[in-house]
């Protein structure tokens, strides 16, 4: 099949101008973290959710709540506390004695952008709730399903210090996360600008620069970006590996990895490629981009051993072993 590259990097071209309008008006707001805005960029695009990990302090509230206004969409910022009820989240049902019937009251989770903050402090029948939502796009009040607005994005955080009294996340959840993005500290130059900023008396407002329209528009576009099947091949390769490391030449892996990647990984690469290739304003993907959204979107899909916890070897660390031996094509 005969595919028009050139004419998909026009198209990419004409909606590269959108995407900068956002990092741009972001950094109105925000100082640094240009990675962690293209993340969020790619799972927006993508239809995907993302898990921040970082410690308190960077940003990562005022960062979703900015991208939500810059594109024009609902946001809500949910705090996980371990007394939180799935009804605090999705809406309960009211009697409503007047009419002597019962309305639906819906919850925070009706927005477009959710912030689910400290998200391993509530209990499990909360992460059940926020499954559905997370999965089906829509939730359920008594005997009715309601269909979420589009575009849809669970943005959530946990804090890597400080685990009393968290529960952890169920593994079919945490597999329902297109990436995870460990969030890190700014450089010296950054946090000087970040200190000049709090302390000046001008405060930076975002303005509203992209329609939701507009974001359909570039997803569209997204959908044609090439991805020849070699690279498809590389992203299975790779996933494939942290499955059977001995077959893929890792035999040392093998005693560290209980469980490898699950198929939604090899779908979530994919994608996180081609709309990594999309940011760079590329009409193809190239196995660099895949080698670049490999860590995000594998690192909390691959499940140590006690051995690899006792010798304290990280997911990355199996990870990029991993990249560094599979042949790339």
């Amino acid at each position: 099949m005969e595919v028009d590259i050139s004419g998909i990097k026009e198209k990419v071209a004409e909606q590269a101008a959108l995407l900068d309008r956002i990092r741009g008006e972001v950094g109105k707001v925000i100082v640094g973290q240009e990675q962690l805005v293209s993340r969020m960029l790619i799972a927006l695009l993508c239809g995907g959710h993302v898990l921040l990990e970082g410690v308190p302090g960077l940003a990562k509230t005022t960062l979703v709540n900015t991208l939500a206004q810059v594109i024009q969409v609902a946001f809500q910022r949910i705090q996980f506390t371990p007394d939180l009820l799935p009804a605090d989240l999705i809406g309960t049902l009211i009697y409503n004695q007047a009419q002597g019937e019962f309305t639906v009251k819906k919850g925070p989770i009706f927005a477009n952008i959710i912030l689910a903050d400290e998200i391993n402090r509530a209990p499990s029948k909360v992460q059940s709730a926020l499954l559905e939502a997370m999965q089906e796009h829509q939730v359920t009040i008594g005997e009715e399903t309601f269909k979420l607005d589009e575009p849809f994005l669970v943005m959530a955080t946990q804090n890597p210090i400080e685990q009393e009294g968290t529960y952890p996340l169920p593994e079919a959840q945490v597999d329902r996360f297109m990436l995870k993005v460990n969030v890190d500290y700014l450089d010296r130059d950054q946090e000087f600008e970040v200190v000049e900023r709090a302390l000046g008396s001008l405060h930076r407002r975002p303005e509203a620069v992209v329609t939701p329209q507009e974001l359909a528009g570039a997803k569209e576009v997204l959908q044609m970006i090439y991805v020849d099947e070699k690279v498809k091949r590389y992203v299975i390769d790779l996933v494939f590996a942290t499955r059977d490391p001995a077959e893929a030449g890792l035999r040392d892996l093998a005693p560290l990895l209980e469980y490898g990647a699950s198929p939604r990984a090899s779908i979530y690469l994919t994608a996180a490629a081609r709309a990594q290739a999309f940011l760079k304003g590329r009409g193809f993907v190239t196995p660099q981009d895949v080698k670049d959204m490999a860590l995000d979107v594998m690192r909390h899909r691959v499940l140590l051993t006690y051995e690899a916890e006792a010798e304290s070897v990280s997911s990355d660390q199996v990870i990029e072993r991993v990249l560094a031996k599979v042949p790339v094509p």
